[in-house]
């Protein structure tokens, strides 16, 4: 299977589109207290082909899977009663189905932590860790992303699993860490040893996601940067485990607040939770007037 990732990371940032379970559940869709914004990919298909279309027409040039909630554990736990491989192959297909009609895009498929993404506590085993991020790393792959983006991860046991999976699989892979106001991750490392770790296993690029950019602010000048890099900040208003999640930075603001970090050449960058079309709209115009 070809994969176009290659040949489309640049120098000039990449832009990556914002957030999709989030505008889902702002435009009515129902959001399975599960699989998240993943049910939709059953139940309102075309919504999502809506949402990401419009970050397509936004600018972005990674689109990413609706597919932060279809890992083994949360499908399992949801009891559906429909076949996993499939629900994955749908979920791949919604997306890329748009990124095959234009040149140059690139669909990023998204693998998040197997549990809920600011649990500090594990609930399931070490084997189950490993078989659940294994399967669904290998159907991203199998179903035609270009990449496998890692986001939110904050656990060392998962990172471990995942990196050594992708770098022994030759999977083309971005790890994007959580970590909090002291730089460390949510299982208690310090996150710029982590990464020095991670780099062994030859990642696409390195990324940190759902951070608010208060907590960003303050490490960044701290984080070492000395690998490709990207970033997509929350913009919800709130606090991060609000089950209903709103925009609280508006695609302005969110720009001049991001404008600092681009001195050190980030490799891509977005927005995360809470974030809508227009705040990539913005990115878009600000990247292709200075760059």
């Amino acid at each position: 299977m070809e994969h176009k990732s290659e040949k489309n990371f640049k120098y000039k940032p990449l832009i990556i589109d914002g957030a999709i379970g989030s505008l889902l559940q702002q435009n009515k869709v129902y959001i399975h207290p599960i699989l998240w914004s993943s049910y939709a990919n059953l139940i309102s298909p075309e919504e999502v082909k809506k949402v990401h279309s419009a970050y397509i027409s936004a600018g972005a040039d990674i689109i990413t899977t609706n597919t932060f909630r279809t890992n083994p554990i949360s499908f399992h736990n949801s009891s559906l009663n429909i076949d996993y491989e499939d629900f994955v192959a749908k979920s791949v297909k919604l997306a890329k189905d748009l990124t095959d009609q234009s040149e140059g895009l690139i669909l990023a498929g998204s693998n998040a932590p197997a549990e809920d993404c600011y649990q500090k506590e594990r609930n399931v085993s070490k084997s189950k860790l490993e078989s659940n991020h294994k399967k669904h790393i290998e159907l991203l792959w199998k179903y035609g992303c270009d990449f496998v983006l890692n986001e939110t991860q904050s656990h060392l046991d998962e990172i471990e699993i995942i990196c050594e999976y992708c770098y022994e699989n030759k999977i083309e892979y971005v790890i994007s860490f959580y970590f909090d106001e002291n730089r460390k991750i949510l299982s208690g490392e310090d996150l710029n040893s982590i990464i020095k770790d991670v780099m062994q296993y030859s990642p696409k690029a390195i990324g940190f996601n759902c951070i608010f950019n208060d907590t960003f602010n303050q490490v960044f000048s701290n984080l070492d940067l000395e690998y490709k890099w990207g970033f997509y900040l929350n913009c919800g208003g709130g606090k991060l485990t609000d089950k209903n999640i709103v925009c609280g930075v508006d695609p302005s603001q969110y720009l001049e607040s991001i404008k600092y970090y681009l001195d050190k050449k980030p490799y891509f960058l977005g927005s995360c939770c809470g974030s809508i079309p227009g705040h990539i709209s913005k990115i878009r115009e600000f990247i292709d007037e200075n760059y």
